[in-house]
């Protein structure tokens, strides 16, 4: 891939000069969501699957962009001088947002780049295609430019882009999970101070495959925002009665305890999910450390009717597709991952069952949404690099 990506770089840019190739993978969450911006504890892995980068550096401030995921729309032209946000400017505003952040961080990006990209991932999956584009940036400007930072300081420098730049008030783990991802590892993250412990992933008998609903949807758009907000202004409702600052603080028995201070019963629901999903993905990290991946499969299972019912994230699309995989035969747990209003659910199954399981769920999914779904049965794989 990278022979044939840096042949397609000189075919747009011209031979000669250094040129460098990075990779930052894609990731998938297996449980904890909607937990990362209320100070919980989240569960990610990194996968095979992620975007590509070949740079070569300019001498003068001229930055030239090109995706061979959107190979339509040529070779996008600006300047380090020109580094603000515009929709008219699609995805190359992610790459844009990490240098306009490594600038108000302090760090000098002060020599244009002639780039290429390619993405493996789905766009608009939720397997965080976005993220990924931002954390390979990231360390392509580490390198060429020598900064010092580790690559904690990489993921916070990510999620400032997001939301500083690009307007989405996202939490930590997807720019931390795919750039600190280790290969046949979850991460085990606790978003409040960023505390992590690898966690091994024994996966013999059992693969992860993530079905895409194709419905497309952008963070931006969503009501990711919306639920943001409802639960902040519940914490503050909170915070009158206990010393609290994030919902991840919370037990289950603290909530029910409390839940009457806040003062809209839609909120409620929020707050009680924030809660229990943190609880569960406590839970499901111990099933893991005793082999128990059943027990892990059926708090998946958990996640999603929460999701569903308390935080009305999910929709039909996904829906349809948790309820069928549940249905199939050596499903031991399936739920949706991401945001949510489309994008993808990811299932734990017996190997044996997959072609089976990728064939019955296509076809009831097609069958009941009228379009059809992708399947991508997937590896764990290491964080961003140089390749």
């Amino acid at each position: 891939m990278k022979e044939k990506l840096i042949q397609k770089f000189k075919e747009l840019y011209g031979d000669g000069g250094d040129i460098r190739a990075y990779f930052a993978p894609g990731r998938v969450n297996l449980i904890g969501e909607h937990t990362d911006y209320n100070g919980g504890h989240v569960f990610p892995c990194a996968l095979t699957i992620g975007t590509y980068v070949i740079a070569r550096k300019r001498e003068d401030k001229k930055l030239r962009l090109f995706s061979l995921n959107f190979s339509h729309l040529g070779i996008s032209e600006s300047s380090l001088e020109e580094l603000y946000f515009h929709k008219k400017f699609g995805w190359t505003n992610y790459p844009k947002g990490v240098m306009w952040t490594f600038h108000q961080k302090g760090y000098r990006v002060d020599e244009g780049f002639d780039i290429l990209l390619y993405g493996s991932i789905p766009n608009g999956s939720g397997l965080s295609s976005s993220a990924s584009v931002e954390v390979a940036t990231a360390v392509m400007l580490k390198d060429f430019f020598g900064f010092d930072m580790s690559m904690t300081d990489i993921a916070l420098f990510c999620q400032y882009s997001e939301n500083k730049f690009n307007g989405v008030n996202c939490g930590i783990m997807d720019q931390f999970s795919i750039a600190m991802g280790k290969k046949d590892n979850a991460i085990f993250l606790d978003t409040s101070n960023l505390n992590y412990q690898y966690a091994p992933l024994d996966m013999k008998g059992y693969r992860i495959v993530i079905c895409s609903s194709n419905k497309k949807r952008g963070l931006g758009d969503s009501k990711y925002n919306e639920r943001r907000s409802e639960c902040d202004r519940s914490l503050a409702e909170l915070q009158t009665v206990l010393d609290i600052s994030s919902l991840g603080e919370l037990t289950t028995e603290a909530f029910e305890e409390t839940k009457e201070i806040i003062s809209d019963p839609v909120r409620v629901r929020r707050v009680r999910h924030a809660v229990t999903e943190n609880q569960r993905t406590m839970q499901a990290v111990q099933a893991l450390k005793k082999g128990n991946l059943k027990e892990f499969g059926q708090l998946m299972n958990q996640s999603h009717i929460s999701l569903r019912d308390d935080y009305e994230v999910t929709g039909p699309e996904l829906d349809t597709l948790v309820e069928a995989a549940w249905a199939q035969k050596g499903v031991i747990g399936s739920r949706m991952t991401g945001a949510g209003f489309g994008g993808c659910t990811v299932s734990i199954l017996e190997e044996d069952c997959v072609d089976a399981f990728i064939r019955e769920v296509g076809r009831i999914y097609q069958e009941k949404i009228g379009y059809a779904a992708d399947f991508y049965v997937v590896d764990i794989g290491d964080g961003a690099r140089k390749i």
